[in-house]
């Protein structure tokens, strides 16, 4: 990636002057008039440097701002008129009257051995010029990737901006390596962002082999992406493809112990006993991959304790009447777990296709066991094939790398409880990323989320956050965020984002862009829809009233006739 050349001549006037070091070895403070209120917090300033014999421009955050030179209170005593019109009555120098007081974090300068900033350890000198860094070098240093090119994903531009001034690109090599996490309140844009990476992965410049896990059916309009001209490039047309649970099938021999355990509640340790010898049994007896439900069953009987009553030999005793009766209820009494169906990988990965799997009307133990078997199955061919154990013509050949994104991570992964999916989960964001296995978690509580998943997604993406549990989690989980940064997450508004992490090379505060497909997770206009209910029945409400007043008359009329 090409990076501007620094050189000795500043394009731009200084905006203020060096005062000394900050509380912290990588802080300085600065003052400055700030008549035209860019020095907010998060912009970007830099100070120039001799560094290796060369000059070099250091470029740093603004992390903090305090007045240290305001107009005197006096000038506000009349709220009809301007305290610079007192101060131009009284002889003062109105750009002079206020001064700031500003603390920078020093990031460092871009060193494009590290792909990284290299912080040179060279305070600023007292009464050194401080200058505002342009939107061009900017634009060059914040990204690790280029929009519109290979392995980028262009989700906004730099909030202290104008729009579109200083646009970011995150590295997909760097969420899709080393995971990513969305988190957010209720209603601050996750879903949305969300959407606009998915719609970046099926760009042409990257083509990705994407699953979403989507509890409440919230992606469908993704589909709009195949017919949008922005999305096709010469033969290349993206597929989105929807799995509904009428759609969804799990054989039942591929689940594992542990998954049938977690969906059968409420066993006694004879029947977790029982179920493990059954299970064992089936696997010894018919195939590990090709029992199906009724010889799980009969499994069941051969290793029971046998018939209690001897007039009835047929009468299978309680522990194995219990388990039969749950094994039925779970597995027999649903549409998606079945004998000899199975959704195949071929049908949820290809380069190009974004699958999504709706588990709406879905129970949530079954949720978490369909995640689990698909994420397991994913994780095992990836590896399989890695290791040339599969071939082109094997059934679970995954030749390429995918990503999964999880709505609802929170539920997959949930602390402080043992959910099938949470081991499935952690083992792969530990050691997936060697297989070409990425994963993504959306999560509005991650207070909720277990801190173990958490730590391990190594780009986050972080939106309003009010409650001070998840602001404790994600400060405990996530390290790449400052301290300063955090504090800013219950002043986010909606749509705006903190970035950090292996897809940026510094923590960064964005306005997510305007998606190019329909948003699907939009709230209901509940008085809308009252409204549009009551103005298209109630013709129909007066013309039913109508005939019933009618026929009321009738009525009334035959009665006095008849009288």
């Amino acid at each position: 990636m090409e990076r501007p050349e620094t050189n000795n001549q500043n394009p731009e006037s200084p905006i203020g002057t060096v005062k000394g070091p900050g509380e912290t070895l990588h802080e300085f403070t600065f003052i400055a008039p700030d008549p035209e209120r860019q020095l907010k917090n998060g912009e970007f300033v830099y100070y120039t440097a001799s560094v290796d014999g060369g000059d070099r421009r250091i470029l740093g955050r603004i992390t903090a701002r305090a007045a240290v030179k305001l107009f005197p209170d006096t000038f506000m005593a009349d709220p009809s008129v301007p305290p610079q019109t007192v101060a131009a009555m009284l002889g003062y120098e109105s750009e002079a009257t206020e001064l700031f007081e500003l603390t920078v974090t020093v990031l460092g300068y871009y060193d494009e051995r590290l792909n990284d900033f290299t912080n040179p350890r060279v305070p600023p000198q007292g009464g050194a010029p401080i200058f505002i860094a342009e939107d061009e070098l900017l634009t060059a240093l914040l990204s690790r990737g280029r929009r519109g090119e290979l392995g980028s994903a262009h989700i906004g531009d730099l909030l202290s901006r104008d729009p579109g001034a200083v646009p970011v690109a995150l590295d997909v090599r760097g969420f899709t390596g080393t995971h990513l996490a969305i988190i957010a309140s209720t209603g601050s844009g996750k879903s949305y962002l969300a959407g606009v990476l998915l719609e970046e992965l099926m760009m042409p410049y990257n083509r990705a082999a994407a699953l979403v896990i989507d509890p409440h059916g919230e992606y469908d309009t993704l589909q709009q992406t195949q017919n949008l001209p922005l999305f096709r490039d010469g033969s290349y047309s993206p597929k989105v493809r929807i799995l509904r649970p009428d759609d969804l099938r799990v054989r039942i021999s591929s689940l594992t112990l542990p998954d049938l355990r977690y969906l059968l509640t409420n066993l006694s340790e004879k029947m977790h006993y029982q179920l493990g010898r059954a299970f064992r049994y089936a696997q010894r007896t018919w195939g590990e991959d090709k029992y199906t439900l009724e010889q799980l069953y009969m499994a069941v009987r051969e290793v029971g304790d046998g018939a209690q009553a001897e007039e009835d030999p047929n009468d299978d005793d309680p522990t194995t009447g219990a388990l039969i009766w749950r094994l039925g209820a779970a597995l027999g009494g649903s549409g998606i777990f079945h004998d000899f169906e199975n959704i195949e990988l071929d049908e949820l990965f290809q380069p190009g296709m974004c699958t999504l799997v709706q588990l709406n009307e879905v129970e949530q133990r079954q949720q978490q066991v369909i995640v689990a078997t698909l994420l397991r199955r994913v994780y095992q061919a990836r590896i399989d094939t890695e290791r040339g154990k599969l071939q082109r013509e094997d059934r679970n050949h995954l030749p390429f790398p995918v990503f999964c994104l999880l709505e609802e991570a929170h539920n997959f992964a949930p602390a402080n409880a043992d959910a099938v999916s949470s081991d499935v989960l952690k083992t792969i964001l530990s050691e997936g990323r060697k297989f070409g296995v990425g994963v993504g978690l959306i999560s509005q509580r991650p207070g909720r989320l277990d801190s173990d998943v958490l730590s391990q997604c190594m780009t986050q993406c972080i939106m309003r956050i009010t409650n001070p549990i998840d602001q404790n989690r994600i400060a405990e989980s996530v390290e790449s965020v400052g301290r300063d940064m955090l504090k800013e997450l219950p002043a986010l508004s909606k749509g705006q984002v903190i970035v950090s992490g292996a897809s940026v090379n510094t923590p960064l505060m964005l306005r997510v862009r305007t998606r190019r497909t329909d948003h699907g997770g939009q709230d209901i206009d509940a008085p809308a829809e009252w409204r549009s209910w009551f103005e298209s029945e109630q013709p129909a409400r007066a013309a039913d009233n109508a005939l019933l007043l009618e026929k009321e008359l009738e009525r009334d009329e035959d009665g006095m006739l008849w009288a």
